[in-house]
């Protein structure tokens, strides 16, 4: 028996070197058999599932999970072979770091294909990627450049707590600027207005929403200018917006016709010239029929409401002129008459 020992300790310290260079070929073809049966698994695993957050997570783990395999097989093969004193320190530090980065980078790749992926599925996020990107970005670097001062003994609690004291500031100073920030990120991932949509704010102002940016909302107006709002602001208001659910719109127009008048022909009279209209004029929708409801005797008419769909808002200027022009038109041909008020003034003869 100690002859055995003796003679391993003799082949150990002859062939080390050969032998560590055998034992990490095994360990190579050892890991990339487990790695290859594993993704081999998962990935049968994954297409199960309608979710794309699993299969960015193993796409993007393959490459540095490999490489850290590869570089831990090379650590445990150092130290069971004996490197030199002078050497260990680097190579536990060189492993150390590599495996920080690896795994940092295996995180950044998730989170900013994440984002793309958020990007695509809300087309509203897609203008923020970048930004988005680099946030993360800055957050992720930042947090290994502290895992590597402290892998070389570097104390990072005074830099967390000067951090700390700088965001504060920071924070204080741009508060206006998040909120904006933030406000924009609402309107994006929410979309109660989105790029072309015409609408109108509680205080009046009504436009196409030209461009939702980080900070500021832009609306372009019929008169062709530019309001620019602050998200904070916009995010606030109440909001109508004239292309949600749906662009089609109903459009009223309110008439009144003599009490003299023959309701019954009327009503036809008015439907015809409503169909014309919005077969003719470019913005009418002609699957939907027009209406018409009598619902006030007036002082001086009975009165009733046509009410027209159009494709979209601006459309129905369009539409009420030339169904008032038509109207018109066709009420004199046909005698129907359009009453106005008469004051009959009394004069007293002294």
């Amino acid at each position: 028996m100690e002859e055995f020992v003796t003679r391993f300790i003799q082949i150990w310290t002859d062939f080390r070197y050969l032998i560590a260079i055998g034992a990490y070929v095994i360990w190579l073809c050892f890991a990339w058999v487990i790695i290859r049966t594993f993704d081999h698994i998962i990935r049968r695993l994954v297409r199960k599932t309608p979710n794309k957050i699993d299969d960015i997570i193993l796409a993007e783990a393959h490459f540095p999970f490999w490489l850290i395999s590869i570089i831990v097989g090379f650590y445990v093969v150092s130290i069971t072979v004996g490197m030199p004193k002078a050497v260990q320190p680097f190579v536990s530090r060189f492993t150390e770091l590599s495996v920080v980065f690896l795994v940092i980078y295996f995180f950044i790749r998730i989170i900013i294909n994440i984002i793309r992926l958020a990007g695509e599925v809300n087309q509203g996020l897609r203008s923020l990627v970048p930004t988005f990107s680099r946030i993360a970005n800055i957050f992720i670097f930042g947090a290994a450049t502290m895992m590597v001062m402290d892998i070389f003994g570097i104390s990072v609690t005074p830099i967390l707590a000067s951090l700390g004291i700088a965001g504060i500031a920071i924070g204080l100073a741009m508060q206006d600027t998040l909120s904006n920030f933030f406000a924009g990120i609402y309107i994006l991932i929410n979309q109660p207005v989105r790029n072309g949509d015409y609408i109108e704010l509680e205080n009046g102002l009504k436009g196409y929403i030209f461009h939702v940016g980080w900070r500021e909302t832009r609306i372009k107006t019929l008169l062709n200018n530019y309001v620019v709002v602050p998200n904070s602001k916009l995010s606030q208001s109440i909001i109508t917006n004239y292309n949600l659910p749906q662009s089609e719109m109903s459009c009223l127009v309110k008439v009144g016709v003599s009490y003299d008048s023959d309701l019954e022909e009327v009503e036809k009279v008015t439907l015809q010239v409503a169909k014309e209209v919005m077969k003719k004029v470019e913005g009418g929708v002609t699957s939907v029929l027009p209406l018409m409801r009598y619902h006030t005797f007036n002082d001086f008419s009975i009165d009733f409401t046509v009410v027209l769909t159009v494709s979209k808002f601006v459309d129905k200027y369009t539409i009420i002129s030339e169904f008032i022009k038509a109207l018109h038109k066709r009420y004199n041909k046909e005698g129907i008459v359009i009453p106005f008020p008469i004051r009959t003034i009394q004069m007293e003869k002294k």
